[in-house]
């Protein structure tokens, strides 16, 4: 079992949901996120479900990037090693581009790719020095298109997070490091709260262990959850754009 976990933007969302399931199951646990209060709190209710389980958390932008390297490192000596780095945090701010909200789309490409990479490549310099580990990117069945409005960038964002997995996996081949892309389909979280209508949604908790389900069977990708998402895929990728534009 991957004893040990640590996974970003815990605080809310789709982290969150993971935390627990996960706790549920007696994995340790290093949290972390930029709200410190969120992060006590989850650190309580993952203690309430398991309490023979080790729970740390930190306070963690991961856009400031040294500090990621830091938390890794921390977190790692905290917990006797990592087992398994859960590559989570991310936003979905944007909009059309060319329609005056360039930071917006700015900060959405920053986090959700150069700030990605920070985490891959703090966690796999822990992984190649221990000889062991799982790193788990969250990436996004929205990644295999590209889409409209405020889809634009953040589908370009994934796209290139799983490529950028894809290129870490076959530089680990043939070694014990494994590498998963997990590709969500909607599941309603704090980045698509404002969503009100979206194919296939399902709720937090529901997806949350489809997730953890997938994460511990280790696949190299994995559509979550498995119905619809492993067919839609396909169809997503042959799908005509007048037929994508009504998704976003």
């Amino acid at each position: 079992m991957r004893r040990s976990i640590v996974i970003t933007g815990a605080s809310s969302g789709l982290g969150h949901g993971m935390a627990l399931e996960f706790a549920r199951k007696g994995h340790n646990l290093g949290l972390c996120a930029r709200r410190t209060d969120n992060l006590e709190s989850l650190k309580q209710e993952c203690l309430s479900v398991n309490r023979s389980i080790k729970v740390v958390i930190r306070t963690l932008d991961v856009n400031d990037h040294e500090d990621v390297f830091d938390a890794f490192r921390e977190f790692s000596n905290k917990l006797d090693g990592l087992d398994r780095v859960i590559v989570n945090a991310g936003m979905g701010k944007g909009a059309s581009i060319g329609t005056g909200h360039f930071e917006a789309n700015k900060q959405t490409a920053i986090t959700n790719f150069v700030s990605a990479l920070a985490q891959c490549e703090a966690a796999m310099e822990i992984f190649r020095d221990q000889n062991y580990g799982h790193l788990v990117t969250i990436s996004s069945v929205s990644g295999v298109r590209g889409f409209r409005r405020a889809l634009t960038v953040y589908a370009a964002t994934k796209a290139a997070l799983s490529s950028l997995s894809e290129g870490i996996r076959i530089d680990v081949m043939d070694t014990p490091i494994k590498v998963t892309t997990v590709h969500p389909g909607f599941i309603r979280s704090a980045i698509n709260e404002k969503v009100k209508k979206a194919p296939f949604m399902v709720d937090t908790q529901t997806g949350c262990k489809a997730l953890v389900k997938a994460i511990n069977r280790e696949p190299a990708n994995c559509y979550v959850p498995v119905w619809p998402w492993s067919v839609m895929h396909y169809v997503l990728r042959v799908a005509p754009l007048s037929w994508l534009s009504r998704m976003s």
